[in-house]
């Protein structure tokens, strides 16, 4: 019988082919004691099968089941709790990387009831709201098909109204309109309510990354790569680290090497108060990596130490 969901302590960085790049580094990471966050994957073996059968394998969602209470477990939270709920990131990661071709939604798990619970736990409505409006606005994209543009219309016009630059400047009491908002928008493109209840919200979001391998830009983009079609992408379910909790948090990419010359250094950018995708969205002008070390030297040493111990690797 198959086997297709793998804990990140479970696989390394030479299983690509099942794993997926961005699972079979994450489990190469952790293995390395290194501090990923916990969550497991599920293969490319599960993806070729749900594209060619039309529905999912039958052993999956009971595999899915049994890390998940794993990983509730681990961190000490549920799936779906009002009180003291467990939120996941669900990413692709094919073989090869396919940069912007395919899908992430962040903050599954969030529902109506959540969203006060985790204003509660972490003393800060602001960021529950925000958070809940960036799933609705990446689920109802991602997984539902509403244009993008109807929810980044919808942000501007409140921006626009509170006269406010950018998306920092909301208050808690604008981001939950702007939820209701967005709830709205929902119901309006497709007939139906946002989904509320968790577990739900997960099968979608795996299921539209698996989707999301056979959409017109992905095909297009292997043909000019000469990429394999039948390779599928894995999914990575992760529990979330929050980079728009504050000042104090934010979301970068970086690199070991210069992508032109191959030369060692610190490259990347970052945001602060933010999550993932808005580092290339361009909501914000991002920051330079190395201005880390001015605003947190901790942390940023803590990340030339992750650095270096990648390059030797």
């Amino acid at each position: 019988m198959s086997r297709y969901v793998y804990d990140f302590n479970e696989g390394n960085a030479s299983q690509r082919d099942l794993l997926g790049g961005k699972g079979a580094n994450l489990a190469e990471m952790t293995n390395l004691g290194m501090p990923v966050p916990p969550g497991f994957t599920i293969t490319t073996d599960a993806c070729r099968a749900y594209l060619e059968r039309g529905e999912q394998p039958p052993e999956l969602e009971a595999e899915v089941d049994s890390h998940l209470a794993d990983l509730e477990k681990e961190m000490g939270r549920t799936l779906g709790q009002p009180d003291n709920p467990l939120l996941v990131s669900v990413r692709s990661g094919a073989k090869f990387s396919m940069p912007g071709m395919m899908e992430t939604v962040l903050n599954v798990g969030l529902n109506d009831f959540s969203v006060e619970g985790l204003a509660k736990i972490s003393d800060s409505p602001r960021f529950a709201w925000d958070s809940y409006r960036r799933l609705l606005s990446m689920f109802g994209t991602t997984v539902l098909g509403v244009e993008r543009s109807a929810f980044d219309e919808a942000l501007d016009e409140l921006k626009r109204v509170k006269g406010v630059e950018t998306d920092i400047g909301l208050e808690a009491d604008d981001l939950r309109a702007l939820v209701s908002t967005y709830k709205g928008l929902i119901k309006k493109h497709t007939g139906d309510d946002f989904p509320q209840p968790p577990r739900e919200q997960l099968d979608l979001a795996v299921l539209a990354v698996f989707s999301s391998w056979n959409t017109d830009r992905a095909k297009i983009y292997r043909r000019q790569e000469r990429l394999p079609d039948h390779l599928g992408t894995a999914v990575s379910i992760c529990s979330m680290v929050f980079g728009n909790l504050g000042d104090d948090s934010g979301t970068g990419v970086c690199f070991t090497r210069d992508h032109a010359s191959g030369h060692q250094g610190v490259y990347g950018d970052y945001l602060s108060n933010a999550q993932g995708e808005d580092v290339v969205a361009g909501i914000r002008n991002t920051l330079p990596l190395t201005a880390l070390g001015d605003r947190d030297e901790a942390s940023y040493d803590e990340l030339l130490k992750i650095m270096e111990t990648l390059e030797r690797h």
